[in-house]
């Protein structure tokens, strides 16, 4: 582990040496994860993407992607594009990447069962905002806002997720 990394423990998140408050999955920490169990994944996990609403906030990274109208992500394990950031239309189960609530204005996005998802392994584990302090997720990682605002631009491409 390196201090670039971003660690979970039982009590918090750690990152360059500084603790941070987070949530986790409802579903608590699981080996065994499956779509909409809302737990998150154990293990070491790459960071593979930065989204963000430039509508709302500034551009954290210069490899952070902006979040448009119409993005979306299948969670539909029927799908051939399950786990896959998707365009609207699309008839098939998904989540809003452009929500009206700030949730989602900046995320983080790791290779949780991506690129090439196994069905019903369960779909994107972001690291994103948390709705309130210790409220839980739908099985990814949840952060202050500002505690995630401070740690996206300190990201390097060798930093990862590792959920102990």
């Amino acid at each position: 582990m390196k201090p670039t990394d971003l660690i979970v423990t039982p009590s918090h998140l750690r990152f360059l040496n500084r603790k941070f408050p987070r949530s986790i999955g409802k579903g608590g920490i699981t080996a065994s994860k499956l779509e909409g169990d809302g737990a998150t994944p154990r293990g070491s996990h790459r960071l593979v993407g930065m989204l963000y609403r430039p509508d709302r906030i500034r551009q954290p990274t210069d490899w952070a992607t902006p979040i448009h109208n119409g993005d979306l992500w299948s969670d539909d394990p029927t799908q051939d594009d399950y786990n896959l950031m998707v365009r609207a239309p699309y008839i098939y189960s998904h989540e809003k990447l452009r929500r009206a609530d700030p949730l989602y204005d900046l995320v983080i996005v790791t290779d949780w069962n991506w690129p090439v998802a196994t069905k019903g392994a369960g779909s994107a584990i972001f690291i994103h905002r948390w709705r309130k302090p210790g409220h839980p997720t739908e099985g990814c990682i949840g952060l202050h806002p500002d505690d995630l605002a401070w740690i996206a631009p300190r990201l390097t491409p060798t930093s990862r997720l590792i959920v102990l």
